[in-house]
């Protein structure tokens, strides 16, 4: 990202809404918003398959430890926030809660917290975030069965617009057994809301 354009960009924002950017202030402010931008939205920067190759590490699993045809490795509500695509807005309170089927090996717990941060560090769509969140989960472990349940709210929302503060987005993404088999979408569900 270029810092420079970018508080170019922001000072001549605060002169079309109204602002006097050479107020005691504001004289910063672009230059803070800048290097704000060049951390939020470092996600950016990579693709789904970089992501997933940046925390891959992975652990083979031990028959004694793990049984892989029927366990699942599940983390729950790791909050993250984003921004909206559309009005380029806050989406905040956002809850993460992942689910995957090991095959023949498993993800540090860490690393999904991990994806979930950097996946949000976007430009997004609550929607997308799942679906990045389970393409990334699936190609670091080799697994198809992942699910994503994602719980949020939106400044554009709850602060603008209709403006009701409080009002919650849901939306959920699964891959693999989990799309397809009935039984299995019910026992993640389930497992995820406990």
């Amino acid at each position: 990202m270029d810092r420079e354009k970018i508080a170019y960009h922001i000072r001549e924002i605060l002169k079309e809404i109204g602002e006097n950017p050479d107020r005691e202030g504001l004289i910063e402010t672009p230059t803070r918003v800048a290097r704000m931008y060049e951390e939020i939205f470092r996600g950016i920067g990579y693709t789904n398959a970089e992501i997933a190759e940046k925390y891959a590490k992975t652990f083979n699993e031990e028959e004694d430890l793990f049984d892989a045809n029927g366990n699942y490795v599940i983390v729950k509500n790791i909050p993250i926030f984003s921004y909206c695509e559309h009005h380029m807005a806050l989406m905040y309170n956002m809850k993460v809660s992942v689910i995957y089927r090991p095959t023949d090996k498993i993800i540090g717990l860490s690393k999904i917290a991990r994806i979930a941060t950097m996946v949000g560090q976007r430009l997004q769509l609550q929607e997308r975030i799942g679906t990045d969140i389970a393409e990334i989960i699936q190609l670091a472990t080799g697994s198809e069965d992942v699910g994503v349940i994602i719980d949020a709210e939106h400044s554009c929302m709850t602060a603008r617009g209709i403006k009701k503060p409080g009002a919650k987005t849901r939306t959920t993404c699964f891959k693999g057994k989990f799309n397809s088999d009935p039984m299995a979408r019910n026992e993640a569900l389930l497992l995820l809301r406990k």
